[in-house]
């Protein structure tokens, strides 16, 4: 009897044991799944931040890709010289409303361009520049800031020098070539075309005429067109002090609705830039808005 009690208790405890082994698994496999679950629901929540990161990440770079396209279109501004603009080129004189054209030959200099950009940047005006591919070669970063800052650039051939630039009316052709690719390059856009020369000197009025008459027609063959000017300030003829010039300009101004006003920013003409803030204020006490050459070309 006793024997039989010792061996029922024994039964027991080995019972109770395994049923405390079995506890123990059982709370030890539930553990590991919950840290699997755990560990598997951080997991799929990293990958889902970095998912909607990434998404985020593509959706900005989206929108700054167009933001740039918008900004670059607006920024490249390419003249585009239809039959209409060169009619509108060809009339610029005759105008119902009082227009000024700013125009600036001879540069860029490292004197006096930036200077005069500062003004036009001040008043919010946009001239016209007719650069000189020698001094484009010089002073590239100025002609991209003048480009940049939306004023048209265009063509004053490459040297100046008379006696070789009207040569023949091939040479005035080669002499415009020759400036387009040095503003090309300057600007960084190769298929930046200018479609307009000032001749240096202007069209009439010298012995070369005959030369520049011929070389017009050959331009013209080369969809590219010109113009002078029917205003001045007299800085390349001897005016050498401000109320000169100023007086100048409103002289050759009087009684005109459209003009287009020869100046200059070549490295000594710092009295054009002297100057500049009065002239387009007394512009704009006549009356006149001002426009550049993009305004033609559209």
């Amino acid at each position: 009897m006793r024997l039989e009690l010792v061996e029922i208790k024994c039964y027991k405890k080995r019972t109770l044991k395994r049923i405390h082994v079995l506890i123990f698994i059982l709370i030890f496999i539930i553990l590991i799944i919950l840290i699997a679950y755990a560990i598997a629901k951080r997991r799929t929540n990293q990958l889902q931040n970095i998912a909607m990161s990434n998404a985020e990440k593509q959706e900005n770079s989206q929108e700054l890709l167009i933001e740039s396209g918008e900004q670059s279109k607006e920024k490249i501004k390419l003249p585009n010289l239809t039959e209409e603009a060169k009619n509108r080129i060809k009339h610029i004189y005759r105008s119902d409303e009082k227009v000024a054209y700013l125009t600036f030959d001879d540069g860029p200099s490292s004197t006096v361009t930036p200077f005069v950009l500062d003004v036009l940047k001040d008043n919010n005006i946009k001239a016209t520049f007719f650069l000189l591919g020698k001094q484009v070669e010089a002073y590239p970063e100025i002609v991209k800031r003048a480009y940049e800052e939306g004023h048209y650039i265009a063509n004053h051939g490459y040297s100046h020098v008379y006696k070789q630039i009207y040569e023949t009316p091939e040479k005035v052709l080669e002499e415009y070539q020759k400036t387009e690719v040095a503003i090309q390059d300057a600007i960084e856009i190769p298929e930046y075309h200018t479609h307009l020369i000032r001749f240096p000197g202007g069209s009439k009025g010298n012995k070369y005429e005959e030369i520049i008459a011929q070389a017009i027609n050959l331009l013209e063959e080369n969809n590219i067109t010109y113009v002078d000017w029917n205003c001045l300030t007299g800085d390349s003829v001897g005016k050498n002090d401000k109320e000169a010039m100023l007086q100048e300009l409103a002289n050759t101004s009087y009684g005109k609705n459209s003009i287009v006003i020869l100046m200059h920013d070549a490295s000594n003409k710092i009295l054009t830039y002297e100057i500049l803030q009065d002239a387009i204020n007394y512009l704009k006490e006549q009356g006149y808005t001002f426009k550049n050459f993009y305004d033609l070309m559209e």
